[in-house]
């Protein structure tokens, strides 16, 4: 008797689901039927905010419906991360954020969210980063830079926006692959960083917001972060022409969302996005950033994002970084 109690009880859910299941997927394809929003854990104004709002005005051409785009700032980009992690998972929240808050934020502090917590819909861009020195610095390149670093140990320092930030660990892991000691100098904003640059009172910054002053020829470039050369620096050799390379894919711009988030919504995202980098002007409008599309379906951003995280968590937690 208690066998067949169970049994109806599993029929019933079984038959449950079944007529669930296809009600969820009806409207998981009918999607979007109302507005969506795009969440950026920066302020307004910002490159971030500025590039959320340029692709979601593409891709709500591509939906058909508008693309509200929300600034939630605050605890290093972390609030608006987490807002973003704890939205109903129904296709009508999504985080626009660089990789930082997602691979970086969860292992430098107590948070609420992981990596875990978000499906990574779609890439939207990579940096090209970029490597400066002062003009009257000895070097014209990043090899020279090691050859003399390692020459004169502890000579040289480079300046960063803070402890944990991409540039820093870029420049951790940089330095440690080439076995040079530099001093690392954080500051509180680029505008003093950038002064102190062009003074020499720092060595290095390993940060595309230079890019600029040595389009002007403020600043000389070494190297490019990125496995290709900035067109709009193009005589500057990437890292790996100089026999160096990142143990991880470089910095990005990517769409998430709350984890549970139906896969035909994703995918449907995820070929809006593709659609909305391939319009006119797109290019041009990242290039402003030093950054330039680069799409990856959900799958193959997927296994990029776990990568760079524990690359990420690795150097953290090997190096010993921890915020003040």
């Amino acid at each position: 008797m208690e066998f067949t109690r169970r049994f109806v009880a599993l029929a019933a859910a079984s038959a449950l689901c079944a007529v669930i299941s296809p009600a969820t997927a009806q409207t998981a394809k009918a999607w979007p039927e109302k507005p969506v929003t795009f969440v950026t854990p920066y302020p307004p104004g910002g490159s971030a905010d500025i590039i959320t709002r340029f692709i979601a005005d593409r891709v709500s051409k591509q939906v058909g419906k508008p693309i509200i785009v929300e600034n939630r700032a605050g605890a290093a980009a972390t609030l608006g991360t987490d807002y973003a992690a704890r939205a109903a998972p129904d296709g009508y929240t999504f985080l626009v954020t660089p990789m930082a808050t997602v691979t970086i934020a969860p292992w430098l502090r107590k948070l609420n969210y992981s990596v875990d917590s978000f499906i990574p819909v779609a890439k939207l861009a990579s940096s090209y980063g970029l490597i400066t020195t002062s003009k009257e610095a000895p070097f014209s390149n990043y090899k020279e830079f090691v050859a003399s670093a390692k020459a004169n140990p502890g000579k040289y320092s480079f300046a960063t926006n803070g402890v944990g930030s991409i540039v820093h660990l870029t420049a951790v892991l940089l330095h440690k692959q080439s076995g040079i000691d530099v001093l690392h100098v954080p500051y509180k904003g680029a505008a003093e960083s950038m002064t102190d640059l062009i003074g020499g009172r720092v060595t290095l910054m390993y940060d595309p917001a230079t890019a600029p002053r040595v389009k002007d020829s403020t600043l000389k470039g070494l190297a490019t972060t990125a496995n290709i050369r900035n067109p709009e620096l193009p005589n500057i050799p990437t890292l790996e022409e100089q026999g160096f390379k990142l143990p991880f894919s470089g910095s990005w711009f990517g769409i998430f969302a709350p984890k549970g988030t139906s896969d035909v919504i994703v995918s449907k995202m995820a070929g809006y996005v593709k659609q909305a980098l391939e319009m006119p002007g797109v290019r041009e409008q990242l290039q402003l950033s030093a950054l330039y599309p680069d799409f990856q379906d959900s799958a193959t951003f997927a296994k990029q994002v776990k990568a760079d995280s524990d690359t990420m968590r690795e150097v953290i937690q090997k190096e010993n970084i921890k915020l003040d």
